[in-house]
């Protein structure tokens, strides 16, 4: 007849027992003192006098641990158990663990701990155990202060089925706080624009920005080499304009924070968005705005070193004009500007005839609208098609 394995702990309970045994008959028969009698069993004398109490007055028996013949007042019925797995499988499978679990608290205020969800899941094979990560690298420490660094970067996927979007995100290194989280169908110069505007209206003023070394940021004449900080891009001339530092990353690993972030995002969103039946860009930007970028704030970040705020309010100039894209330009004799293939006509005012033979400067906003500048002073605005503002109101009405 075989015999049913026996657990460790009770393997454990009952190697004990017999060391405590021989190390009792030692003591007690004058062979042994308390203390030899205590490091026989790896333990301090007064821990063998208490043994000593337990097993005169019980016998071997005092000395088990009762904890493995009782049932936890908090052990979960099968009922409890069925339903949480069921849950999982009806509204949430394919999702990892933390982003259920974070689910499970918020929409059905789920008492129970990441660990135990994680261990019935695995339990009931709806999510495989995880490879044992490796060993990372020493992280570099955040800025005691948020709104001393701002990171900005992009992360290209395929967060909706049969579309592959960038998600731009900008965030504060001193707490990981997203100020900033949108979809676009490519990052670039207006990208960058609507993100570090859309942080700038919501916190203030920042003290730095961090990013890659893109195109669109930086101006880099070799290469993989050094970026050149004379020669600005729209994003470095616009950065310069408000007193932020722009600082360069010089390897992958450097954009770490970043990249840990987007792993979350592609391991949560895609799922969010299907659950959600979101599958246009608009209504996921909606989503994001209203939605995930305030849970994930809630979940992910963290305080501050120091107490404070490096963030200082805007109150110097229009925003939009500052951050958009700045093109120098000569009026032509019609009085007209040529930009991009567009004419985009000068309209009479009163203080010239007309600016033939002009410089003049074409502002592009992010949402593609321009505008003709002569100095500080706007002369017109145009929709993305070159037409006149009050040409676009018309039509319009």
């Amino acid at each position: 007849m075989q015999h049913a394995p026996m657990s460790r702990a009770r393997y454990t309970q009952e190697n004990r027992k017999m060391r405590f045994q021989e190390a009792y008959e030692g003591w007690n028969e004058g062979r042994l003192t308390q203390a030899e009698a205590a490091l026989l069993l790896g333990q301090c004398e007064r821990s063998f006098r208490r043994h000593i109490e337990h097993f005169e007055a019980d016998g071997l028996d005092g000395l088990l641990d009762k904890r493995l013949s009782q049932i936890s007042k908090r052990r979960a019925s099968s009922v409890e158990v069925d339903k949480v797995v069921q849950l999982y499988k009806s509204g949430f499978a394919g999702w990892n663990v933390a982003h259920f679990h974070s689910k499970y608290k918020a929409e059905y205020s789920g008492t129970r701990s990441y660990s135990w969800i994680k261990s019935v899941l695995q339990g009931a094979s709806v999510v495989r155990v995880s490879k044992q990560r490796g060993k990372h690298r020493i992280k570099r420490e955040r800025m005691p202060l948020e709104g001393m660094m701002i990171h900005q970067d992009a992360s290209t996927h395929k967060w909706v089925p049969h579309a592959v979007w960038d998600l731009v995100v900008t965030m504060d290194d001193a707490t990981g706080e997203h100020t900033s989280m949108f979809f676009c169908h490519q990052e670039s110069t207006a990208s960058s624009f609507h993100g570090i505007g859309q942080t700038i209206a919501r916190y203030g003023l920042f003290a730095s920005l961090y990013s890659d070394r893109g195109s669109h940021y930086f101006n880099t004449p070799v290469a993989g080499g050094k970026v050149d900080k004379a020669n600005l891009t729209e994003v470095g001339r616009a950065l310069k304009q408000l007193g932020i530092e722009h600082i360069a990353a010089y390897s992958p690993q450097a954009r770490g924070r970043s990249e840990r972030a987007f792993q979350t995002h592609q391991g949560r969103l895609p799922h969010e968005l299907a659950r959600a039946g979101i599958t246009d860009m608009a209504a996921a930007n909606r989503y994001l705005d209203q939605v995930y970028r305030d849970a994930h704030n809630k979940e992910f970040a963290v305080a501050s070193t120091l107490e404070g705020s490096a963030y200082v309010p805007f109150i110097s100039g229009y925003l939009p004009d500052i951050l958009c894209e700045h093109h120098e330009r000569k009026v032509d004799n019609d009085n007209c500007v040529s930009f991009e293939g567009m004419c985009l006509q000068i309209p009479a005012d009163e203080y010239r005839h007309h600016y033939v033979r002009t410089t003049v400067r074409v502002h592009r906003y992010v949402d593609d609208t321009l505008a003709v500048f002569h100095g500080p002073r706007k002369l017109a605005l145009y929709d993305a098609q070159g037409r006149p503002a009050k040409e676009v109101q018309r039509l319009a009405a």
